[in-house]
């Protein structure tokens, strides 16, 4: 318990600290969590052992992370003034990753034939999207119209939404949400995690106006903040699926208390890109 709560408030401060510096630092570290947790998926999914020297297929993946960071930030260099341009062409660069990178894994799976199988390209593919084009979405969140409060809410609709779910289970919890999966999470904690979640996201509305008063933002962010509660649980749940499916405890030990990568970021993974999505529609940061 120890061991997790120093963990925990070493975490929490990076993810201020960076949060606040956005751009290349924030860039730069979600580039090594992306890579590390692509690592983490190859290895739970069984396309190479943690010990194993790092194959074509994965090597493809760790490349189109890279490439994928990189552009990015060459992006920011250029548009990073312009939120609307920023938009534009992160959205269409992003996709061209996505393309390409199916592009490339097909191309290992056919020249290195019959070393891999079908199922582990696609495997490979699933894991370079689950990893690192979703965590990508917390840097791109970052770079909206007022990124650092959208930043802000990826972390309060994931780890506030945990924190409160934790406590309304323990004190009311009764009816079992996915007692498969997660035997001790509850309906009456998830209906506490979302509480939490929305109404810290209206407070957050009110601290925007407090800095612009022009910004009426109080349903927008109501919107947000129930919305990417309930993706981060899925997301939450999807993480631990994968486990059993693998039976396996952890993704790595990476994280004292905490496990891997993909253990502790496993809502934030999924929460990034719906508040993404809801601050490009919701926010009018994008001629769409």
């Amino acid at each position: 318990m120890k061991q997790r709560v120093i963990s925990g408030v070493i975490i929490a401060a990076m993810i201020v600290v960076f949060g606040l510096l956005g751009g290349y630092p924030l860039a730069a570290l979600l580039l090594v969590c992306s890579l590390i947790g692509y690592r983490e998926l190859v290895s739970a999914v069984g396309i190479e052992g943690k010990e194993e020297k790092i194959g074509a297929l994965a090597a493809a993946g760790y490349a189109m992370t890279i490439l994928l960071y990189g552009g990015l930030m060459i992006m920011q260099a250029r548009w990073g003034t312009d939120s609307k341009q920023m938009v534009s062409a992160s959205n269409f660069y992003l996709l061209a990753v996505i393309i390409v990178s199916f592009l490339v894994m097909m191309t290992v799976y056919v020249f290195r034939f019959p070393k891999y199988r079908s199922e582990q390209v696609m495997s490979g593919y699933f894991c370079f999207i689950y990893a690192p084009v979703l965590l990508s979405f917390v840097y791109q969140a970052r770079m909206l119209s007022y990124g650092i409060f959208m930043y802000a809410l990826i972390f309060v609709c994931s780890s506030v939404c945990d924190t409160c779910a934790l406590a309304a289970g323990m004190m009311f919890g009764k009816h079992k949400m996915a007692p498969v999966l997660s035997p001790k999470k509850t309906i009456e904690g998830a209906v506490g995690g979302v509480a939490g979640s929305a109404v810290c996201s209206v407070i957050l509305s009110f601290v925007v106006k407090a800095f612009d008063p022009e910004a009426d933002l109080l349903i927008q962010f109501l919107i947000i903040g129930v919305l990417g509660a309930l993706i981060s649980m899925t997301g939450d749940l999807a993480a631990s699926a994968i486990k059993r499916n693998h039976e396996i405890k952890d993704y790595g030990n990476l994280i004292p208390g905490h496990g891997g990568i993909m253990d502790r970021f496993d809502s934030i993974i999924f929460t990034a890109p719906l508040i993404y999505i809801l601050g490009v529609l919701l926010l009018g940061t994008a001629a769409l």
